[in-house]
């Protein structure tokens, strides 16, 4: 879908759907349904339309028979607005992007909860100083002062 016509019609269909759904199309089956993405075969012949609903695994059967149902008036309305010679048939696919996001989830949780554990035992092995870093001397210390004074004797003697 590189052609900037094809993303364009895509882009179409996807607001006319979206506008549909949350307009038009009144069955008691329909959730609250977002329309995530469409993407358009290059020949513009089929469209796949991608989306996620709010709720179990009931919702989201409920609301795919609906969007079944309703697929003839949403494409005629596609057409309508789109003013093309061939419209595309539309396939409704359920988006996977929420089961990802949380895997994805529940996977960074189980490495922060790691990374605390290591953190716990680093402080407890520690092998050194609790900060290893060289500071920056400030001007009050007694070592600054038996420096300074090491070298002005330097100075009295040149």
């Amino acid at each position: 879908m590189s052609n900037p016509r094809v993303r364009k019609i895509a882009d179409r269909i996807q607001v006319v759907v979206a506008e549909m759904l949350e307009r038009r199309i009144k069955d008691p089956r329909l959730g609250f349904v977002t329309i995530t993405d469409v993407r358009v075969t290059g020949d513009s012949q089929q469209a796949s339309i991608f989306y996620t609903v709010l709720g179990a695994e009931e919702e989201l059967a409920s609301t795919a028979a609906a969007l079944e149902s309703a697929k003839g008036v949403i494409r005629s309305e596609v057409a309508k607005q789109l003013g093309m010679r061939i419209v595309p048939s539309l396939t409704f696919i359920p988006d996977a992007l929420p089961e990802s996001a949380r895997a994805l989830d529940e996977v960074l949780a189980r490495a922060r909860q790691q990374d605390e554990e290591v953190a716990a035992r680093r402080v407890e092995a520690y092998a050194g100083d609790a900060d290893p870093y060289k500071k920056p001397r400030v001007a009050g210390d007694e070592d600054d002062l038996d420096e300074l004074d090491d070298l002005d004797d330097e100075d009295d003697r040149a």
